[in-house]
């Protein structure tokens, strides 16, 4: 354990073994860092906060303040976050509220860089990357593997499946298919995350039937759910039936459809 003197552990903060605590860090009463946390100079972790193993908070850096919310009337919410993440510079985590379930949750092995916020009850994925500045408004739900590109925003209730893609400086404020590819300055539905996938190892034969289904709900008869219905009942790829699950789900908003 190495704490630096100028930091403040409050009374009731709970740390874990190896934990390294940096100058003038702030640690909350009722904190909990697992083991190998590293708190860097000037970061707040405050709040009924717990901080999985192995994860590294960067200078500026504030955990676990109270929601952006002017509902919020200082219920006991909670933020979980998972093992092996890394929260950059100046990044901001908020508790949850108790409208929204009462726990913001981040899971494993993420990299939230400088500037970028998760907001009040968001369901955060493991292996998610927010780049620079990003905004991850309250009620969020980012599945694994996706990725935000710099300056971006989410809109509150919006679900990005798992791998997609969001373009740098992009506003998305409806919802994303699973292994989506959005870009535009008004996020615009634009293909499938390629790239990811095959860096993901997703074999040839379950692209080309993402291809396929994806083609159909662009251009099928119907409206967009049913053929989401029609291409769940046909289909025999996990992939495709993973996007259709995520659209026939209930959901807060609509969705980013295929041109």
């Amino acid at each position: 354990m190495a704490i630096h003197p100028s930091a403040i552990i409050e009374p009731g903060a709970k740390l874990g073994q190896d934990c390294e605590i940096g100058p003038f860090v702030v640690i909350g009463p009722d904190v909990t860092l697992g083991d190998r946390v590293v708190v860097r100079s000037h970061a707040v972790v405050t709040g009924w906060t717990e901080v999985g193993d192995d994860t590294v908070i960067f200078p500026f850096a504030v955990v676990g303040e109270v929601p952006q919310d002017l509902k919020f009337r200082g219920e006991k919410t909670r933020l979980i976050i998972g093992k092996r993440n890394r929260i950059r510079e100046g990044a901001t985590m908020n508790l949850g509220t108790e409208g929204g379930g009462g726990i913001t949750r981040v899971g494993d092995d993420c990299l939230f860089m400088t500037g970028s916020h998760v907001g009040h009850d968001a369901q955060v994925g493991n292996r998610v990357i927010l780049a620079n500045q990003v905004a991850v408004a309250g009620h969020c739900v980012l599945g694994d593997d996706v990725i935000v590109g710099g300056l971006s925003g989410i809109h509150q209730w919006v679900r990005v499946g798992r791998g997609a893609i969001i373009g740098a400086v992009t506003m998305v404020t409806n919802d994303v298919l699973p292994h989506g590819l959005v870009q535009g300055p008004r996020g615009e539905l634009d293909g499938l995350n390629l790239v990811g996938l095959k860096r993901r190892g997703v074999v040839r034969s379950e692209i080309t039937a993402l291809r396929a289904g994806y083609q159909m709900l662009a251009q099928g008869e119907g409206t967009f759910l049913d053929r989401a219905r029609r291409l769940h009942d046909e289909t025999e790829s996990d992939h495709v039936r993973e996007m259709t699950d995520f659209i026939l789900a209930a959901s807060d908003r609509s969705f980013l459809t295929p041109k």
